[in-house]
């Protein structure tokens, strides 16, 4: 895990190897073991590095790396396969001078050249300059967990694992007024249909898997997408056991694969399934459980703390729980901090709570965390996919009887299901015309906005409605259109602010590719949430984390939080900020803060405060 940053520029005096030592000054935190730059012989080229040591410690290891006297890779990630894909390329002829998996990645771009991408099972964003084509080949990973800044104008692309860095080399900032509408408005943190977009209007970034390559030659690039799931072609005909059994197989494969390290790895612990589910399969698979380590956030005298369902699973495997304690003083002292790492705004004190997580494992000496973050987006996690669930079974006629509303109202499910809900199932399309006028109108209604501002971002507000209205297509819509990538965001700014690298399971694209093939009926059965991995875990963990009822997402006393007197003394002076902006009409200085919990709807008093740092 580490920091990537580059230029490419027609004229070699323009940017020199001082200003790609600002940039990777930058990306300090991301990479505090080693760091390097490189350029070429014509200084065209310019690529540098911040190195996080988890694979092969020694200096073979660093990077920029040279391969073949031909390429030059800077790489942020990795690759959990990259000894069976060495296996593979040993046999082809290759040679390797270190353990890592960066030079893997070097030698499969040589022998597979753009569909290398298609071997490699891991998180990454990675660059490789090819002297002899004079072309740059860049990739990201299926799921977006590492990222890709880039800027590109005239006779220069400048490109960086974080905007801080092209920002150090002098790239102006310049707030995105339509993503700032849209984030105040509805909460998007990001642009479901221009995925490039970002807060900044001259900051891209590369999608999720996707790779781009730029030309030297024709100073141009040309970005293609790699990866995709068909979740059409479902496999009605598979039984429980086998369906249990595969997936158990894969999950257990990707959790071994992602303990590959040569550093001392943990986990984070929340006290839910999913994070219990990885701290059981990591027991199986760790023969040091001793040394093993987790890590809990707790809210003490919060009703949503689950401190106390973490200890019983820690307790369970008698694995060491680390309990980092999280209070409002924290959040205003390490507010600037917090924002300086994020970048762009996020949607609740959530974030933060995760930030302290990955600071006490970076405390703790722990360099990897394995964590269960992309289970609810594949697995139906959250209550609001009930609904899509029984649109489901009304369409196809089978929710006679209404087996499974019942049995979701006795576990005490509230989510609702009325005539909409059935109008929705028949009539699609009429529905997400409807939602969509819903959120413009509530945009355009937004009591606090100035009518300035309302006018010119307006025009192109947008509200991206799941295409398909069944589950399997609405987990689609939040697994790749919208929704984990603005977590993975929040996990990989917060980890790598704290030096700490993060590994999700549950975001094996080989999983995930399975999971998209069952049926709805696999996700959510008998009123339960994941119930496939429910019915895999439930010999191995407590019967209180297996079958609890109330869902709990990472949630910390926001709403506490914000009536106390030095958060509400934040909150108006980033609304006085905003005001200067012309954002927000001056009444909204006279209002009284309106506190939310963390995953309440309208939560605008966050949202300002979130969105101030887009003017710092």
């Amino acid at each position: 895990m580490c920091g990537i940053a580059g230029i490419i520029q027609t004229n070699s005096s323009a940017y020199s190897l001082s200003h790609l030592q600002n940039m990777t000054d930058a990306l300090a935190h991301r990479g505090p073991d080693s760091e390097g730059q490189w350029k070429n012989d014509s200084g065209n080229i310019l690529l540098g590095h911040r190195r996080l040591s988890i694979i092969d410690l020694s200096d073979a290891g660093k990077q920029p790396m040279h391969y073949l006297n031909r390429y030059t890779i800077i790489h942020n990630g990795e690759i959990y396969n990259y000894q069976e894909i060495k296996e593979t390329l040993l046999q082809k002829g290759y040679s390797f001078q270190s353990q890592t998996d960066t030079e893997v990645i070097a030698a499969a771009y040589d022998f597979w050249k753009e569909a290398c991408v298609q071997q490699f099972d891991g998180m990454f964003a990675f660059a490789i300059w090819d002297e002899k084509e004079s072309e740059l080949y860049v990739a990201r990973d299926r799921f977006g967990e590492k990222p890709f800044f880039y800027f590109y104008e005239d006779h220069r692309f400048l490109f960086a694992s974080e905007m801080k860095a092209l920002w150090a080399a002098g790239i102006p900032k310049i707030p995105n007024q339509k993503m700032l509408f849209n984030y105040i408005t509805i909460g998007y943190t990001g642009n479901p249909e221009r995925p490039e977009e970002t807060f900044y209007e001259n900051i891209n970034k590369l999608p999720p898997a996707s790779y781009l390559k730029f030309s030297l030659v024709y100073f141009n690039y040309t970005i293609k997408k790699y990866w995709n799931i068909d979740f059409h072609n479902e496999n009605n005909t598979i039984k429980d056991v086998e369906a249990i059994e595969h997936f158990s197989s894969l999950l257990n494969d990707a959790v071994k694969k992602r303990l590959r390290s040569d550093v001392a790895v943990g986990t984070s612990l929340s006290g839910g399934l999913d994070s219990a589910s990885i701290l059981a399969l990591i027991h199986d698979n760790n023969s040091n459980e001793a040394a093993f380590n987790s890590i809990t956030a707790a809210f003490p005298g919060f009703e949503k703390d689950e401190k106390n369902y973490a200890a019983l699973v820690a307790n369970s495997f008698s694995v060491k729980q680390n309990i980092v304690e999280v209070n409002h003083d924290d959040l205003i002292n390490n507010w600037e901090k917090l924002c300086y790492h994020q970048e762009e705004p996020f949607g609740s004190a959530s974030i933060y709570a995760q930030y302290k997580v990955f600071e006490a494992a970076h405390q703790q000496g722990i360099k990897v965390l394995l964590d269960g973050q992309g289970a609810d987006e594949t697995l139906a996690g959250y209550t609001k996919y009930y609904k899509w669930y029984w649109q489901e079974l009304f369409r196809k006629g089978k929710l006679s009887g209404r087996k499974e509303l019942n049995a979701a109202r006795a576990l005490g499910i509230t989510e609702p299901f009325t005539w909409k809900n059935k109008i929705a199932s028949w009539f699609p399309s009429f529905a997400t015309i409807v939602l969509e006028q819903q959120y413009l109108a509530k945009a355009l209604s937004h009591p606090g906005l100035t009518n300035e501002f309302v006018q010119q971002q307006s025009q192109e507000a947008y509200y991206t409605p799941p295409d398909y209205f069944n589950l399997n297509g609405v987990l689609y819509f939040n697994t790749f259109t919208y929704g984990l990538e603005e977590l993975l965001r929040f996990a990989d700014r917060n980890s790598m602010a704290n030096s700490v690298e993060v590994r999700l399971p549950f975001l094996s694209h080989q999983l995930v590719e399975f999971l998209f093939t069952l049926p709805s009926s696999f996700k959510i059965r008998h009123g339960w949430t994941k119930w496939l991995l429910r019915e895999k875990m439930k010999n191995k963990l407590p019967e209180q984390i297996v079958w609890r009822k109330d869902k709990v997402g990472f949630e910390p006393p926001q709403q506490q939080w914000m009536q106390t007197k030095p958060v509400q003394d934040l909150i108006i002076a980033v609304k006085e900020k905003l005001v200067e902006q012309k954002i927000l009409k001056s009444e909204v200085l006279s209002q009284r803060i309106s506190a939310k919990a963390a995953h309440e709807d309208e939560n605008f008093d966050w949202r300002y405060l979130s969105a101030s740092l887009l003017f710092k």
